[in-house]
């Protein structure tokens, strides 16, 4: 039976943390998207997934541990009591005769009428046909979402199609990261037990300016040299919109400026902050600047510190 433990690469007591984080690292190594001429890794990515989906449910991962179920979640036939081919009893197989033609074999049915209060609890025993499981469903489906930065930072609400053509509007989790899935049920493969469901793989795009940093957004400004000199309130962007920003006089390049509550939503639904990092831009060639500096030079020793 497939181990979803060893699948994943961690051990059997591994708390939440280390399966999603050994879970989104072979993700990203295996993603189809990234493997395209390779048929086996899209293989293994599916393995992954289906090992993930199971650990990641506290109540299927119990019921695993048990022995109860097996990775895709079906009903096992063992009963735990080990022993010869087939999990039986010696060298009796599920029949009740042995395995060698003995006659007058032990029925293991009358065994388990004992410990089962008859064969009514076994539906039928062994002798009238084993107990069959629940009809299994259909498969799931998986989905990409690209989202991006900014939606994902103020969870913005997101739509996706489906191979049926139909359409959902999606509601992004609070903390939402690359690679985190979104479950839905019974939007799947159809099957004798029901539909699977839909897998929607979260892919957050890059931007042109805004750069993530844990909870934080982080933005580069460029302000000019009489705006870092004298002082100056400048528009800034944020994922939420643009927004007035203080730059007191004598900003240094490279300065770092903190927006409160720009960042993005965390799973506490509090937000993280935008970090404004000035950049002094110079003009280049400007005889007119030259001119007013000419004959001015800044007394400090700027290179102190560094020893030079």
């Amino acid at each position: 039976m497939a181990d979803p433990y060893s699948i994943l690469g961690v051990a059997r007591g591994a708390n939440e943390k280390d399966i999603k984080s050994a879970y989104r690292k072979l993700a990203k190594e295996l993603h189809p998207d990234r493997n395209k001429d390779n048929p086996k890794a899209a293989e293994r990515f599916s393995e992954v997934t289906r090992a993930y989906d199971l650990l990641s449910d506290k109540d299927k991962r119990a019921r695993f541990d048990r022995g109860e179920i097996d990775i895709d979640g079906n009903p096992t036939m063992g009963f735990g009591y080990g022993g010869g081919p087939g999990g039986g009893f010696g060298g009796h197989d599920q029949r009740g005769f042995r395995a060698d033609g003995f006659e007058g074999g032990i029925d293991i049915g009358d065994i388990f009428d004992g410990l089962f209060g008859g064969r009514g609890g076994m539906g039928g025993g062994f002798g009238g046909g084993q107990r069959r499981g629940p009809a299994p469903r259909g498969a799931n489906v998986q989905y990409r979402l690209n989202v991006s930065l900014t939606d994902a930072a103020l969870q913005a609400p997101q739509r996706i199609t489906l191979a049926d053509g139909k359409t959902i509007d999606l509601k992004l989790p609070a903390g939402v990261e690359d690679g985190t899935q979104m479950r839905l049920a019974g939007k799947g493969e159809p099957g004798p037990g029901g539909n699977g469901d839909a897998i929607v793989v979260i892919q957050i795009q890059g931007h042109p300016f805004f750069r993530r940093d844990g909870d934080n957004l982080r933005l580069d400004l460029p302000i000019s040299l009489d705006e870092a000199v004298n002082g100056a309130k400048v528009k800034v962007p944020t994922a939420d919109g643009a927004v007035m920003l203080t730059v007191a006089p004598g900003t240094s390049s490279g300065k770092t400026l903190r927006l409160k509550g720009k960042g993005f939503t965390r799973k506490d639904g509090t937000r993280g902050d935008q970090l404004v990092t000035i950049e002094l831009q110079l003009p280049e060639g400007d005889e007119d600047l030259a001119k007013r500096l000419e004959g001015w030079r800044d007394s400090r020793n700027l290179r102190a510190r560094l020893g030079v």
